[in-house]
């Protein structure tokens, strides 16, 4: 039996989470795949992503990404209105704040969102992996 693997990325620190934002660049996340979980301090995204771990792959791949200790949050440039918007994600950045970290992700349309952490603490799970029909 052919068992398929699922890869689980963690970050600690901004190597590492450069290594995290070229794989999900591109990325296609739907407004309501973003939230927030302030009690737990969780902010979770899930993105639909290229598989670019692999040559000429022209697999999609459903994966999540997982910020903690996340103390607030800051969208710029985002719409509630329509929950089924797509996104693209283009990077994901890291800057030193006082004690605090913020993590910024930037995508397509000149809109962001600033997370204010305590520590850098980001995981990439894979979900399910599909093949892109488009390619």
């Amino acid at each position: 039996m052919d068992k398929k693997f699922l890869k689980k990325i963690t970050c600690q620190s901004p190597k590492d989470l450069s290594y995290i934002s070229a794989l999900v660049s591109e990325g296609k996340i739907k407004s309501s795949e973003l939230k927030y979980l302030p009690k737990n301090k969780i902010f979770l995204i899930l993105v639909e992503r290229h598989e670019k771990e692999v040559k000429k792959s022209n697999r999609r791949i459903n994966s999540i990404i997982k910020f903690a200790h996340i103390i607030s949050t800051k969208l710029n440039n985002f719409k509630y209105s329509d929950k089924n918007e797509i996104f693209e994600i283009l990077a994901i950045d890291l800057l030193k704040k006082d004690n605090n970290y913020e993590i910024v992700l930037l995508f397509s349309n000149n809109r962001f969102i600033t997370l204010n952490a305590e520590v850098i603490d980001i995981e990439l799970t894979d979900q399910i992996t599909e093949y892109d029909k488009n390619n």
